[in-house]
C-alpha cells in the first residue's frame, strides 16, 4: 500500500462522498499512486475521520466509472488504462534522451493585439459573500432564490419523458418553450408585441450588446452613449473598434436634440438610468423616437430593472412605443431572478435576428438547452411570477429602510435614486474620494462601488459610489449605513483639520 496522508478539509457545502471522490479524481489524474494500491477503506476513514462505509461507497463508484479496479485480498488500485495514458503525457514531455523538455513560450505581449483587461471596470470583489454589508449591485441574497421550484422545474426537465426535447441541442435556435413564455409573460407585460423569429435567447444584457456591436461596429460608425453610464459596453464598442459620443442627461433621462445628431446608434437605459436610476419619462421617450426617424438613427434599450419596479407601477417599455422598427430591445432575467443562470433576450426586426443567430452560432451556438427548458418550465408553471411579486415586497422593504438609513446617517451627502430602483447613486462631500472611502469601508466589512470609471471624460468627478441593496440581509442595512455614515463623517472631519489652518494662512 502507498504510504499516503490525505489533505482535505471536509465542509458542509457537498456531502463527505461527493468531496472525497473529487479529491481522489483529482490525485489519480496526478498519477499520485502509480501502480500501488489505495489505502484501505478503514485506512482512508481513519485519515479523514469519516465511516469506512462511506470510503467504500466512493470506491466502487470509481471502480464503476472505470477508474479504480479491485483486486481480490489486496484491495483497489488504478485503472491500468489510466496508468499507461498518464506515464504516455510524461513521456511526451521528455527529449528523446530522457531530460525533461524546457518549455519555449511564445511571447504574447507581441501577439495580443487588445488587451481588455487593461479596460477600466468596477472590479467587483468576488468574495462579495464574506463582507458582513455587501451593498453592492447586481448579486441577490442566495437565501431568496426560489430554490426548491428551480429544482421541481429542473426535475420535470430531466425525466426520461423530457430528456430528448433539450438534451441534443438546437444547433443554432432557441427552446420554443423558452421564446413562447417569454412572448407571453415578459415581453407583453411590457407593452412588446414580438413574433418568435424576432427573439434571440442571449447569455444576458451583456452578451447582447456584445452580438449587437460586433455585428454593427467599425471605424465610421457613432454610437452615442449615456454619461455617466454602462462602462462595459463602452469597452465593446471600444474592441469593436467603433465610435462614442458621450451623451448627457437631465431629470427626466438622456436629453434628446442636438446632442443625438451624428449617431448611428443611441443606446439608453430609460427605465431606471444606469447609474443615476433616473426614470425616462413618456414625453421624453416619444420624443426620442421621433428623432431617431428625423435622424435615422437605432435606439438600443436596455430595460433592466422593470421586472421587479416596486412602490410605484413600471411605464411601459420604449419599444412599446416603437411603430417603425428604430428600436433594438435587451433584457434579462439576472435581476429578477439570479445573474447565475445566464438568461437574457434581444427583440428586434427578423432580418437582424437572422444574422446575430449566425453569429452567435459561431462563438457558442446557443445558451445551454438545459437552463432554457428549465427556465421555460419555471415561467410555465407560475413560479417567475409568483417570485417576482415575492422578490418586490422584499426590495421594496430593503429600499424604504436604506432611504431611512441614508437620510438617518448621510446627511452630508447628495442622493439620487428612484422609487423601484436596485441601487442609490451618491454624491460624496467635496475631497472625499470614492476610492478611498470604498477601500476604507472594506476594512469595516462594507463593500461599495466607486462610480469613477462609470463616467467618460478623463477629469470626471471622484467623489460618486454606488450603493445596491439586492445582495445584503435586510437586518444589515442600518447597522452598516451607520458606519459608512461614520466614515464619511471621520473622513470629512480630516479634510476639514487639514484646510482650515491653509484658509488662515492665506487670509
Amino acid at each position: 500500500m502507498v504510504d499516503f496522508l490525505m489533505n482535505i478539509e471536509l465542509h458542509q457545502n457537498s456531502t463527505y462522498q461527493q468531496q472525497i471522490r473529487e479529491k481522489l479524481v483529482e490525485l489519480i489524474e496526478q498519477d499520485t499512486f502509480g501502480d500501488k494500491a489505495l489505502p484501505s477503506g478503514r485506512k482512508m476513514a481513519q485519515l479523514l475521520k469519516v465511516s469506512r462505509n462511506t470510503v467504500v461507497l466512493v470506491y466502487e463508484s470509481l471502480v464503476d466509472e472505470g477508474y479504480l479496479v479491485a483486486r481480490k485480498r489486496s484491495g483497489f488500485f488504478v485503472h491500468p488504462d489510466l496508468l499507461m495514458v498518464q506515464r504516455l503525457t510524461n513521456s511526451v514531455q521528455t527529449t528523446s534522451e530522457g531530460v525533461l523538455r524546457t518549455p519555449r513560450q511564445p511571447n504574447w505581449s507581441n501577439r495580443i493585439l487588445k488587451q481588455p483587461s487593461r479596460m477600466s471596470s468596477l472590479n467587483k470583489d468576488e468574495n462579495w459573500l464574506q463582507y458582513p454589508y455587501p451593498f453592492i449591485y447586481g448579486h441577490i441574497d442566495v437565501s431568496e432564490f426560489p430554490l426548491y421550484q428551480w429544482r421541481e422545474c429542473s426535475r420535470i426537465a430531466e425525466s426520461r419523458g423530457k430528456l430528448h426535447e433539450w438534451v441534443e441541442g438546437f444547433i443554432d435556435i432557441d427552446d420554443p418553450q423558452l421564446v413562447a413564455q417569454i412572448r407571453q409573460q415578459i415581453l407583453s407585460k411590457r407593452g412588446i408585441s414580438a413574433k418568435p423569429e424576432e427573439i434571440l435567447i442571449t447569455l444576458g444584457t451583456q452578451n447582447s450588446l456584445f452580438l449587437l456591436t460586433s455585428l454593427l461596429a467599425d471605424k465610421t460608425v457613432t454610437f452615442g452613449v449615456e454619461n455617466p453610464g454602462y462602462a462595459n459596453f463602452r469597452h465593446i464598442i471600444s474592441l469593436c473598434d467603433g465610435k462614442m459620443k458621450p451623451l448627457e442627461l437631465d431629470n427626466v433621462g438622456l436629453k434628446v436634440g442636438k446632442q443625438l445628431k451624428g449617431c448611428d446608434y443611441v443606446f439608453t437605459t430609460p427605465s431606471h438610468q444606469y447609474p443615476t436610476t433616473v426614470t425616462m419619462s413618456i414625453e421624453r421617450r416619444k420624443a426620442l423616437l421621433e428623432q431617431a426617424c428625423k435622424d435615422d438613427f437605432i435606439v438600443v434599450e436596455d430595460d433592466y430593472e422593470s421586472e421587479v419596479n416596486f412602490i410605484q407601477e413600471p411605464l411601459p417599455a420604449l419599444k412599446s412605443f416603437d411603430q417603425d422598427g428604430r428600436v433594438i430591445y435587451v433584457g434579462s432575467l439576472s435581476k429578477s431572478l439570479t445573474p447565475g443562470i445566464r438568461i437574457g433576450y434581444l427583440v428586434a426586426e427578423s432580418s437582424l435576428v437572422t444574422e446575430l443567430r449566425k453569429l452567435r452560432a459561431l462563438q457558442y451556438r446557443h445558451p445551454p438547452s438545459n437552463n432554457q427548458r428549465i427556465t421555460a418550465l419555471f415561467i410555465s408553471q407560475g413560479y417567475y411570477d409568483s417570485h417576482v411579486r415575492r422578490m418586490r415586497r422584499t426590495y421594496e422593504k430593503k429600499w424604504l429602510l436604506m432611504q431611512e438609513g441614508i437620510k438617518q446617517y448621510l446627511s452630508t451627502c447628495k442622493v439620487h435614486s428612484t422609487p423601484g430602483s436596485f441601487c442609490f447613486w451618491i454624491a460624496l462631500p467635496l475631497g472625499i474620494s470614492s476610492q478611498m472611502l470604498k477601500d476604507k469601508a472594506a476594512l469595516h466589512g462594507l463593500l461599495i462601488e466607486s462610480g469613477d470609471t462609470l463616467f467618460m471624460q478623463k477629469d470626471a468627478p471622484k467623489n460618486y459610489i454606488r450603493l445596491g441593496f439586492s445582495a445584503i440581509n435586510t437586518d444589515k442595512i442600518l447597522d452598516g449605513l451607520a458606519i459608512l455614515g461614520g466614515l464619511i463623517d471621520q473622513t470629512s472631519s480630516v479634510i476639514s483639520s487639514h484646510i482650515e489652518p491653509l484658509k488662515k494662512r492665506m487670509a
